[in-house]
C-alpha cells in the first residue's frame, strides 16, 4: 500500500492512497525536503537543501548541492530508482531542482521538478 504523501484522509475517509509512480516522486520529495536530524530513528535521512535557506545563493552552492543531493537520493532511494540525470540551478532567490530517473520495477523513465526557496 502506498500512503499519499503529505499524509491526509481520501474521500472515503481513509487512508488516502496514491499510485506507484507518485509515491516514488514523493519519497524523493521527502529526502529532499527533509533535514538530517529531523527524524527520530533515521537522524542521517534527508538532505542538506533546507539548510541552504539563508545561504546566499550562486551557481557555485547549486553545483555543490547537486553533488549531495543525488548522493542522498542514491542512497535512500536507489533500491527503487536508478538518476539518471540531477540538476540543480540557481536562479534568483530560488534553487531550481530537475531529475530525470528510472524506476527499476518498471524500466520508466519518469522526470520529477521541485523548487525550493533560498
Amino acid at each position: 500500500m502506498n500512503i499519499d504523501y503529505p499524509f491526509h484522509f481520501g474521500n472515503d475517509g481513509r487512508t488516502a492512497r496514491d499510485g506507484d509512480d507518485n509515491h516514488i516522486r514523493d519519497m524523493i520529495e521527502q529526502v529532499l525536503f527533509t533535514s538530517r536530524g529531523e527524524r527520530v530513528n533515521r537522524p542521517d535521512f534527508g538532505s542538506s537543501l533546507m539548510q541552504m535557506v539563508f545561504a546566499p545563493n550562486s551557481p557555485e552552492v547549486a553545483t555543490a548541492l547537486q553533488l549531495s543531493i543525488q548522493a542522498d537520493v542514491q542512497r535512500w532511494l536507489g533500491d527503487l530508482i536508478e538518476v539518471q540525470s540531477l540538476q540543480v540551478t540557481s536562479v534568483d532567490s530560488t534553487l531550481n531542482i530537475d531529475i530525470v530517473y528510472l524506476v527499476r520495477a518498471t524500466n520508466e523513465q519518469q522526470r520529477a521538478q521541485f523548487i525550493s526557496a533560498v
